[in-house]
């Protein structure tokens, strides 16, 4: 393999060589050039050190996920219909082959950033990773009595030899593989350690200002001794198992479905092996082991340079060193919603209320109002739909206390919410238990809508109060994730709620609805529909514009049609984060089409759609991206923002983003992606510290006019 250089900030994506006949770019080849720009944060010098320690971890973990969802199918393909082609103009084989290639390279380009300087910038500034070995000697002793004390109990070292078969190896462990061999014998034998998940990866010891960090593997490996007294140690090495997440989905019935997703947790655990990493150097006799073991062949094999499993960095990363990090962002409380003595449900009465996280606070919005309903006598009903959740969230606590309480209480919980399904299961049955109505999802489609309902019986009668997000339910994520939230009581906007709920929960068949933009129902005809007016605005001189943000683009039918408006005369901005097979700025095809990526300190997950209507601007938001499987495969919501201040702040926010010369990459023709960078006058501090800026004034500006 060629050394890759490491690039320097503002340095153009590395790029397959793109097929001139397709229109499409490859969906996973555009999703590796998303992980390079979130890599590319680790190496910019602009970001604190410690962030940049994130970035690399962040990078890693979504190079985790990749392999479990994508690796087997795509290895699949390229077995079973090796010359069939996509509608990027690759065959599956050349599709496989360039992206084993492009994963290479970005693995290459992560051990170096990490060697050449993240790990010698940590150590300047007295942060220190190194081996057991490497120990002073009374530092030794102390790692020995931590291990005796705590690691070496919970130690199952399992030997192969033939009464022992190889033990099975579960998805994203460490391993210490060791060739051992008792006095006298000549044939070693093969020793698996795992690395127990049950301690942090880092064993810490401080020393004259100094923290040093030990990797849980090399303590383990510094006392193989106590774990094989009187055998002969030959190699050891390290190892970690990828397996594939994706498995057979074979319901027919509703009333199965919970069985069904339990039997894929099972079946998960016991998945094929897409990748088994291995250190360096590591000999031809330990390699057959393994390879036979695992029952995998050398292509499943990765050789990386320690340390494996990457993504564990996110916990040194936590140190408590304050100048190596970004300042602490805290949220503010929406103004509408300043003062938290006050009744929600008022406020909301009042008029429409957005809240944009994690700018403004989830506590007081979203929280706020699920456990107001919770504990408000009026409130005679609540629904809410839970697709992810966080361990210590407040609020499957709080709707079983509704329903224990006598309140009608419905829960959509989705299953198969990917990696959360075995949490969710243990939420929906505690529910159940509590007097919750919990429905598991839909049969054949993911409910990934973000809806909540409060009914209320007032003075003047019954009253909804809705709130629509395009993030989940979820008070971590909402610290790190940018999301969007309304809260409204408008008649029009909750009948539609109240109808997407009996949906989700008596499959009704209801085709049409008031305001809302729901899939798989009408979302996909009302894009098209918008798309379709802006053309036939732009063909009667009108002005005529586009701006949508969303995390992915994908939608064939979608893409057509933007496609068609560029050759119309509509101008379209593309705020994507993550993968793009739209092509920008092909003459004839997509001249009017710009395609940039925000990527920094907040991941960007809101959803926002902006069409000028000749002037009388639409926008929408929602929990859907411009795919195929949020438009026809999953259960969706967006809903019109139809106040006229609200509506300007959304259209502020999409503005700054397409200013962005500090957090923004543009997308070229030919599937580059550059960083823009600042200069003189049009220097600004990036999305997101502008906009926490914006924020701060906006409260401020609140209390000085009270």
């Amino acid at each position: 393999m060629t050394k890759l250089e490491i690039p320097s900030v503002g340095q153009k994506t590395p790029v397959a060589p793109p097929e001139p006949t397709a229109h499409f770019f490859n969906r996973d080849l555009s999703w590796l050039d998303f992980n390079y720009r979130v890599l590319h944060e680790a190496m910019d010098g602009r970001n604190p050190l410690l962030e940049r320690l994130k970035f690399l971890a962040i990078f890693a973990s979504n190079n985790d996920e990749f392999f479990m969802k994508r690796m087997a199918g795509l290895k699949h393909q390229a077995q079973l219909r090796p010359t069939e082609v996509g509608i990027d103009g690759l065959t599956h084989r050349r599709q496989y082959e360039l992206i084993r290639h492009r994963v290479a390279e970005l693995l290459e380009l992560q051990d170096q950033i990490w060697k050449t300087q993240i790990k010698p910038a940590l150590r300047q500034h007295g942060i220190l990773i190194q081996d057991a070995n490497e120990l002073s000697p009374a530092h030794q002793q102390k790692a020995a009595e931590y291990f005796r004390q705590y690691v070496y109990p919970v130690l199952t070292p399992l030997a192969v030899d033939p009464g022992h078969p190889f033990p099975f190896i579960s998805n994203l462990s460490l391993s210490v593989g060791v060739l051992l061999s008792q006095p006298g014998q000549v044939d070693p034998l093969f020793a698996r350690v795992k690395v127990p998940r049950l301690f942090s990866r880092w064993y810490q010891i401080s020393n004259n200002g100094e923290t040093i960090f030990i990797p849980l593997e090399s303590l383990i490996e510094s006392q193989l001794g106590l774990l094989f007294p009187g055998m002969r140690i030959h190699e050891t090495c390290r190892f970690r198992v990828t397996r594939n997440a994706i498995v057979a989905q074979d319901a027919e019935d509703a009333e199965d479905l919970l069985e069904e997703v339990q039997e894929q947790l099972r079946a998960r655990r016991f998945a094929e092996t897409v990748r088994v990493e291995i250190s360096a150097n590591m000999s031809a006799e330990m390699r057959q082991y393994i390879l036979d073991g695992l029952e995998v062949t050398g292509q499943e094999l990765f050789e990386v340079p320690d340390p494996l499993g990457v993504s564990d960095l996110m916990q040194m990363a936590a140190v408590q060193r304050p100048d190596l990090k970004l300042p602490p962002w805290k949220p503010v409380c929406t103004p509408p919603l300043a003062d938290l003595d006050a009744n929600i449900f008022a406020i909301i009465r009042q008029g429409d209320v957005l809240v944009h996280h994690p700018y403004e606070g989830f506590s007081s919005s979203v929280e706020r109002f699920i456990l107001s309903a919770v504990d408000d006598p009026k409130v005679l009903a609540i629904k809410m739909t839970l697709y992810r959740t966080s361990g210590d969230s407040p609020f499957v606590a709080a709707l079983a206390r509704a329903a224990e309480s006598g309140k009608q209480v419905a829960a959509l919980v989705e299953l198969k919410a990917r990696f959360d399904e075995e949490s969710n299961i243990q939420w929906a049955q505690a529910l159940e238990s509590a007097g919750v109505h919990v429905v598991y999802g839909m049969l054949g489609l993911k409910t990934h809508t973000k809806i909540a309902l409060i009914v209320r019986q007032e003075d003047d009668g019954m009253r909804s109060y809705a709130h629509i997000s395009t993030g989940n339910y979820n008070s971590r994520t909402a610290q790190l994730y940018t999301d969007l939230g309304l809260f409204t009581c408008r008649e029009d906007i909750c009948a539609d709620i109240v109808d997407l709920f009996a949906y989700l929960t008596g499959r009704s068949l209801k085709s049409d609805y008031r305001k809302l933009l729901v899939a798989p129902v009408n979302m996909r005809k009302r894009f098209l529909d918008h798309i379709d007016r802006e053309i036939q605005h732009a063909a009667a001189g009108r002005p005529a514009r586009i701006i949508a943000k969303m995390n992915a683009l994908e939608d064939v039918e979608i893409i057509d049609a933007l496609y068609h408006a560029s050759q119309a005369g509509v101008e379209i901005d593309l705020i994507v984060r993550g993968f793009c097979c739209l092509k920008p700025g092909v003459p004839g095809l997509s001249d009017r089409i710009r395609v940039c990526s925000i990527i920094g300190r907040f991941l960007e997950h809101s959803r926002m759609f902006w069409f000028q209507n000749g002037g009388k601007p639409e926008v929408f938001m929602g929990s859907a991206d411009w795919m195929s499987r949020n438009l026809s495969h999953r259960v969706e919501a967006a809903v019109p923002v139809e106040t006229p201040a609200l509506t300007h702040r959304i259209e502020e926010i999409l503005h700054i983003m397409l200013a962005d010369q500090r957090q923004a990459w543009d997308l070229g023709p030919t599937g580059v992606w550059t960083q823009r960078q600042p200069t003189g006058e049009s220097c600004q501090p990036g999305t997101h510290a502008l906009l926490m800026e914006l924020t701060e004034h906006r409260q401020h500006t609140s209390l000085a006019g009270k």
